[in-house]
């Protein structure tokens, strides 16, 4: 059986991403597009999900794409007219909104797919056997970007629920949580907000582990040039350094693996399967480190922000 999956939201990643991964994925097919200011050529279109819904198309799945504030009532509305969901990350706006959604899925018998599209970067398993098989010393996370290149005139990221500089940051944090051996919890967090913003737009955190080993994460959106996405873990046999977004990952500056990135064909190859076997797949990790990130932090207030596209 082939998926009729409907994306609501049609905003840049979808465009980029979405899009081109349904199309290069067996089980599943673009039907229908929900969206208030975009459309596609060739796919019908509705203004929102309830029209969508009301018009009653055939479609066995829905994947929202729009931004984390609101998206818990899209997702319970999909669930509660039978229909599969997958959640762009964030998986919502706040933590405690997601376990009803869980359960809903669960009494309906529908999958919810909370996806974490750096997971699927080529690197990220392979360093994850590694590691687990090393002692490790320390990790240091540095993903540092230019926002005005990645999120031009995009308003809903500086908003309460947008994230700000955790955007990205989410994406290192998912990263780390799932290439670790063992869980780690906050000790300290820095959230530098620009005067004029809701959201921070840097991020110093440090974590550890119930071994005591620390765990360093530097998130910045005002880097200009070069953009980094790294993640530095000491071991006994070396540094091992996962780059790239996740890619790319060296020992010592050795390239052990270096991938083309797919991570969006690995996410709905992943909710084909999830739908097929009828099962969820729902990690908050990230989400909850984020959370705490707020609960902790010590607030700064940094230069204003001018969002004007570079």
């Amino acid at each position: 059986m082939t998926i009729r999956l409907a994306i609501v939201g049609l905003g840049k990643i979808a465009r980029d991403q979405h899009i081109p991964s349904i199309a290069r994925t067996p089980g599943i097919e673009l039907t229908s597009i929900a969206s208030r200011n975009a459309s596609l050529a060739g796919v019908p279109h509705y203004p929102t999900l309830d029209a969508l819904l009301e018009a009653a198309p055939s479609i066995d799945a829905v994947a929202l794409c729009t931004p984390p504030q609101g998206r818990h009532a899209l997702a319970e509305a999909a669930l509660r007219a039978g229909l599969h969901v997958l959640l762009e990350k964030p998986p919502g706006a706040t933590v405690s909104e997601i376990a009803p959604l869980l359960d809903l899925a669960a009494r309906r018998g529908r999958t919810l797919f909370a996806t974490w599209h750096s997971r699927f970067a080529p690197a990220v398993e392979p360093v994850r056997a590694l590691l687990a098989t090393c002692r490790i010393r320390g990790v240091r996370v540095e993903w540092k970007e230019d926002v005005r290149k990645w999120h031009p005139n995009q308003q809903w990221i500086w908003e309460p629920g947008g994230l700000g500089v955790f955007d990205p940051g989410i994406n290192a944090l998912s990263i780390v949580t799932r290439i670790l051996p063992r869980p780690i919890f906050l000790t300290r967090a820095d959230l530098s907000f620009p005067a004029n913003r809701a959201a921070p737009i840097a991020a110093s955190l440090i974590f550890s582990d119930p071994l005591g080993v620390p765990v360093q994460a530097e998130f910045d959106w005002r880097q200009t040039g070069p953009q980094t996405w790294d993640i530095h873990v000491e071991t006994e046999a070396g540094v091992l350094t996962l780059t790239n977004g996740g890619s790319r990952y060296l020992i010592d500056g050795r390239v052990l693996g270096d991938g083309k990135e797919a991570e969006y064909d690995g996410i709905y190859q992943r909710f084909v399967h999830l739908v097929e076997t009828g099962t969820s797949d729902v990690d908050l990790s990230p989400l909850v480190h984020v959370a705490d990130a707020f609960m902790l932090g010590r607030r700064h207030t940094a230069d204003p922000f001018e969002d004007h596209a570079a």
